[in-house]
Order: structure tokens, then sequence, then C-alpha cells
């Protein structure tokens, strides 16, 4: 069986980097990585928290997620600019389409990474190290930013391996590379730990990634269960898990977003599930399919990931309908805890949308149709969010 390669791409400092290079296309005359700076909310409402962070602000103090009004405490010449998520999202897509040049084995891990599946390539790229600086040093100079590239036989440890050394860097975690790489490094270091169970870890007497990958796993069993086979497996570099690409005609249409900071109200969640259904919901209509399964993921601030999902009478790829699904399954399936990712899958497609409807409901279902075309056109042209109907936006809360 030939030996898989896995690249992880991510943005450095993704929030930050792109409203930088945004605000000097428009002539900004500051580049704003180069001073003290973040990106963060509303300040006025107090609610406002740092999302990102300059390396100057850094430097300063300044952590993310604390109040925006302890970091100009800590910094009292701090800039602080509002976060765009369409500028954000318009900018991964692009990317995105970058990484289409080298492979079509391309996952969407999160708004700002990717991994790529370059296996079999060895006869279009011999030196995947090579592959990555040039392009690394591509993106910088077609968009203006910096990313770290992981390279490894696994998903796991090419993720493991991009959180090297930041920024700007290429790094590999190889197989036979763990022991020197990996296994010294804390507890905490590893993917999908969370601080409650690095907290246990500690306590046992677990301190480094080398002692969780050399303990008895039926040690780990019985104070972690099944989260303690997956820990042992992650901490001796074992990971089969698939790259998983979006196919033309897909098995399933998702977005996911990971949040700027924790989330715990249903309010909060609303307004980002109103623009995840209207994102998924013109993806599906652009490839003219129907979902008769919608489900939700979430991922806890402890790491932890599950979902909810609701099988639907009538396929659907309505914007409307897809959000009302989505805030019955947040009623029902939500845990309550605070969430640092949540997502919208559409699933189990058909290709025709044969309805129950009355007589009475043809003539608004073929109106309703129109409207859409319409709107997806617009938001087409000039991106996501740009039109909303009024009706999510009350349901909303807005």
């Amino acid at each position: 069986m030939k030996e898989r390669l896995i690249f992880h791409i991510d943005v450095n400092n993704a929030f930050l980097s792109w409203t930088a290079v945004d605000l000097l296309k428009k002539g900004y005359p500051i580049d704003i990585r180069t001073i003290p700076s973040v990106i963060g909310g509303d300040e006025e409402a107090r609610r406002g928290i740092v999302t990102a962070k300059s390396p100057v602000a850094k430097k300063m103090g300044v952590v993310t997620a604390e109040p925006l009004y302890m970091a100009r405490r800590k910094c009292p010449g701090l800039k602080i600019f509002k976060g765009d998520y369409e500028l954000y999202h318009k900018e991964s897509n692009k990317l995105y389409e970058y990484f289409c040049l080298f492979t079509d084995k391309i996952e969407r891990f999160s708004i700002d990474e990717c991994f790529l599946d370059m296996t079999g390539t060895e006869l279009l790229y011999p030196d995947p190290i090579q592959l990555a600086y040039k392009m690394k040093d591509e993106i910088y100079q077609k968009f203006g930013y910096t990313v770290n590239i992981g390279i490894a036989n696994n998903k796991l440890c090419a993720k493991m391996a991009s959180d090297f050394e930041k920024p700007n860097k290429v790094h590999t975690l190889f197989q036979y590379e763990i022991e020197e790489k990996m296994w010294p490094l804390p507890v905490t270091d590893l993917f999908m730990v969370g601080k409650s169970s690095s907290k246990t870890l500690m306590e046992m007497g677990i301190r480094t990634i080398g002692d969780l990958a050399h303990i008895d796993v039926h040690f780990l069993r019985k104070r972690f269960k099944s989260q303690g086979d997956m820990m042992h497996e992650y901490a001796n570099g074992i990971d089969y898990s698939e790259v998983i690409p979006r196919n033309s005609k897909s098995k399933s249409i998702s977005t996911t977003e990971t949040l700027p900071k924790d989330i715990d109200t249903f309010s909060e969640l609303k307004k980002v599930l109103m623009k995840q259904a209207e994102r998924v919901g013109r993806q599906a209509r652009k490839e003219k399919l129907y979902a008769k399964t919608i489900a939700l993921i979430f991922k806890t601030n402890d790491f932890v990931s599950y979902s909810h999902q609701i099988k639907l009478i009538n396929p659907t790829n309505v914007t409307a309908e897809i959000y009302q699904t989505s805030l019955e399954i947040l009623e029902k399936g939500w845990k309550r805890e605070p969430l640092r990712l949540i997502g919208i899958r559409l699933s189990d497609f058909t290709q025709n949308n044969h309805k129950q409807i009355s007589l009475f409901d043809v003539e608004k279902d073929y109106h309703s149709d129109k409207i859409q075309e319409v709107m997806d056109h617009i938001s087409d042209k000039y991106g996501d969010g740009i039109i909303i109907p009024a009706s999510l936006k009350n349901k909303s809360g807005k």
C-alpha cells in the first residue's frame, strides 16, 4: 500500500492578516500587522473581545479572547478593527481555488486551514518539501499573507507539524520523526486533547506526549473510556482518517465555523446559523440537489464533537426551511455547553423535489423558487449575506 502524503496548510493569524491586506488595498496607510492592533467585536456594548492580535500587541501582553477594555489597559495605543466575516470567506475561497491547481483532494478543516492529499503526485512533484516552499512563497506573492505548511503521512501529524514554529514556515512530521519531534512536546499540545482532559492527564503524571504514548491504553480506558483509545493512538502518531473532498455532486454539503469566541447563548448561535443556512442552501441549489436530512455539527470548548440531525418529510434546498430546521435541531440537540465551532450539514440528497402540498400551495411555491433564484444571483455577484429575507432576520432575533 502506497504511503500517504498529506499537507496541512494554515493561514498565519488569518483574521488580522486578511483584514490588513484588505485595508492596504483600500489605501489604508499602515500595515496593521506591524502596529499594536487587534480584531475585535463591539467594544461599546462591552461584549467585545480580542479575536486576533498583531505580533506587536502580543508582545505587549494582549491575548486572544480577553475583553477589549483589558487589552487597551495593557496597550494604550491599541488600534481595534471590526471583524469582516464575509471578507474572510471570500479570502478563504480564493485560497481554496489556488489549492485546486495542485490536487482535487482537498478538505476544508476550517475557514483558514485545509488538508491536501498529495499521495500519488510524486511524478509531478518529486520533492514535496520543495513544493511546500513554492506554495508558501506563491501564496505570499499572490495574496499578501503568510501560511504554515505541515507535511506528514496522515492528517493528524500534518496538523501537528503546521503548528510548530510560526509564522511562514514549512515543517515535516513523518512517522520516523514522531519520537524526536512530537514526543517531547507537552501533552497539552496534542491535537484534540482539551483543557479538561489535559488537566486530568497532568494530575496522573502524564506530562508529555511521549508519556501518553507509552502508558498502558487499558489504564487510559478506565479513566477516559473510548476517548482514551483516541488519545493513545494520536500520541503514537496513528490516524487513518481520509482527506474528504467536496465532489461535484456532493454526498453532503456542509459549512462549519470556528467561532471567534466560545458561544453559549441561543441568540448568538442563531445569527451564525442564519448565514450558514444561506451558504449551504445556495450550494445545494447550484448543484440542483434537495436534502432529505439536515444536521448540526457541534464542537465544545473542550474539543468534544457531536451532531444531531432531522430527517425531512419534504426534501429542500430553500434557505428559510434549512434555517428553521436548524433552529429545531439547536433546540433539541445542543447540550447547552459553550461551543467553539458550529456547522450545518445537508445530506441524503435527491434531484427531485416531490413535495406533499395542496393545490393552494402551488402558486406560493412557484414564486418562492423565482425569488430564491434572484437572491442567489445577487449573492453570487456581491457576496454572502448581502441580501437576507426579513423572515430570517426576525427569526434570528435581530
